[in-house]
């Protein structure tokens, strides 16, 4: 039913601003007016991840709900867990609208949003008030376009958050904040690690109670610099890497006139570079950390060749915006036939399973 109301609703949110779209998505949400999801999930999809349970590895990436407003009314819709953020540490506009692009024809979306955020105040004030409900809700921080030093942003982020989030991530991968990609070389991204990780260990002294913390890459690194980051992740003894954030790249063949805008890409087009990246990337840390497989999901093959590739958890965001709130559902049954189909009776069992 979910999914017919979006249909029949699709052509008139097509014909307001991408923005003006995306915040009358999460303001429906917020209020409730969004059904939750009715179907349990299949046991072949429970999966522990970090010591955790997760009733299924499909998750909601960051950027979807920057401001932590919805984050029970998604899990609802489906998801085993969802990815609040990118969150600053004092609020900031962002770039310049318009900023958001359809590229209808190829099942894409241009972002050049530039960590507009309302600051870790009325984020983590919103947090807070679901403290003790269940589902797993994870942090995406960022920093501060014109922060004076980069690493005490994200450790005000991770000092703000660390007890209300169930996992963090450190996002050093947006195209769209001048300068935060070079936080993912070798020496800078460790020194930021170590800064984190004694960040949390101040704030949550219980290694029980702390929350995983991870680093967001871009699909976007060569071979040289996704090796650095791979070493670094295992060197620091980091609970996990995501793989990956929107591409500045344009693959050949996307059809719509925004096609040229800059910003990064994300949705279909990105999905086979990313899942390329992500094999790379459990190949150069030898399945010795558990990986997040994000960028171009849109069914359970999708998400399955995410995890063969590597990946223990997946997420999507960009196909929500064509599939409606109906998505989850789909890529739970889907993922289920086909990990049931080749024998498998857990995700775990098929994490990697290309590699073998």
């Amino acid at each position: 039913m979910i999914d017919l109301l979006y249909r029949a609703a699709r052509p008139a949110l097509g014909l307001l601003d991408p923005e003006d779209g995306h915040r009358l998505a999460i303001r429906a949400l917020a209020a409730g007016l969004v059904c939750p999801a009715a179907a349990s999930d299949d046991p072949v999809l429970l999966t522990q991840v970090w010591g955790r349970p997760f009733s299924n590895p499909i998750g909601l990436a960051a950027g979807f709900d920057k401001h932590a407003e919805a984050p029970d009314a998604l899990l609802r819709l489906g998801f085993g867990f969802v990815e609040m953020g990118t969150v600053t540490p004092r609020p900031q506009p962002g770039n310049p609208r318009p900023r958001l692009f359809r590229l209808s024809e190829d099942r894409a979306v241009i972002n050049r949003n530039g960590f507009n955020s309302e600051g870790l105040g009325a984020f983590t004030a919103r947090l807070s008030r679901r403290a003790g409900r269940a589902g797993l809700v994870g942090v995406n921080l960022g920093k501060n376009k014109d922060a004076a030093d980069d690493v005490a942003d994200y450790v005000l982020g991770i000092e703000r958050t660390a007890a209300l989030a169930g996992y963090l991530v450190i996002n050093v991968s947006s195209p769209n904040t001048p300068g935060l990609r070079d936080l993912q070389g070798r020496a800078a991204m460790e020194r930021l690690v170590r800064a984190c990780q004694e960040a949390l260990a101040r704030a949550v002294p219980d290694p029980e109670r702390r929350p995983p913390l991870l680093v967001k890459l871009a699909p976007d690194l060569d071979e040289a610099a996704l090796a650095d980051a791979a070493e670094v992740a295992i060197g620091a003894g980091l609970d996990g890497l995501i793989m990956g954030n929107t591409t500045l790249s344009r693959p050949p063949g996307l059809k719509n006139a925004s096609r040229g805008e800059s910003g990064g890409l994300s949705g279909a087009p990105l999905r086979d570079l990313a899942t390329r990246k992500l094999a790379d990337l459990y190949r150069l840390t030898r399945g010795a950390i558990p990986l997040v497989g994000c960028g171009g999901v849109a069914s359970g093959a999708d998400a399955y060749a995410k995890i063969r590739a590597g990946a223990s958890l997946v997420q999507l965001y960009s196909a929500l915006v064509y599939e409606g709130p109906g998505l989850p559902n789909r890529v739970r049954r889907e993922l289920a036939a086909l990990l049931r189909r080749d024998g498998f009776s857990s995700v775990g069992e098929a994490v990697g399973a290309d590699h073998r």
